[in-house]
């Protein structure tokens, strides 16, 4: 985890993974060849990136929403950089709010769509509302999970946005 310190470190879901040893804390500059869960990133994690997350490990960015312009992207490097498909937060701070994930989420997010869920419901297992995450988010995160590669997870998405839509407007 690179951690920028943006967050309160009793409330920083990722402070308390550092804290009971799930993660290690990645230093600017130092090499990753793990996927990165990024805001910056182009590509969006699919299953296809499972045998990366197996192999070389998964990290986050831990950094505040609001100050993304202060994070030197260019100097957390890994060939592997991801953003998560579309999912509903269930923290405290940003419960339902779509892909405002924190850290615990969006690692327990990427853990379910590799198909690893027992990992991802060791980590927020240590969140007392950590079982909201999968119960709000189990459609989806079955959907993304059953997808090959990133092209269907985006279609998956595009098909999501339109039932909304039309939803919306019945």
């Amino acid at each position: 985890m690179w951690d920028f310190n943006h967050c309160d470190p009793k409330r920083c879901s990722g402070k308390k993974l550092a804290r009971l040893g799930y993660v290690t804390e990645l230093k600017v500059g130092q090499r990753f060849r793990g996927v990165v869960l990024t805001p910056n990133a182009t590509q969006i994690l699919s299953p296809a990136d499972a045998p990366i997350v197996a192999e070389h490990g998964l990290a986050v960015v831990e950094c505040s929403w609001a100050r993304l312009d202060e994070i030197p992207f260019k100097r957390i490097q890994s060939p592997h950089e991801r953003l998560l498909p579309e999912l509903v937060a269930t923290n405290p701070v940003n419960y339902g709010k779509v892909s405002k994930l924190n850290c615990v989420e969006a690692m327990a997010a990427a853990l379910y769509v590799c198909s690893l869920p027992r990992l991802a419901e060791t980590l927020l297992s240590r969140f007392g509302w950590g079982h909201a995450f999968p119960d709000v988010n189990e459609e989806l995160i079955e959907k993304y999970r059953h997808c090959k590669d990133e092209g269907e997870i985006k279609a998956r998405q595009r098909t999501g946005k339109r039932r909304r839509r039309t939803r919306q407007t019945q």
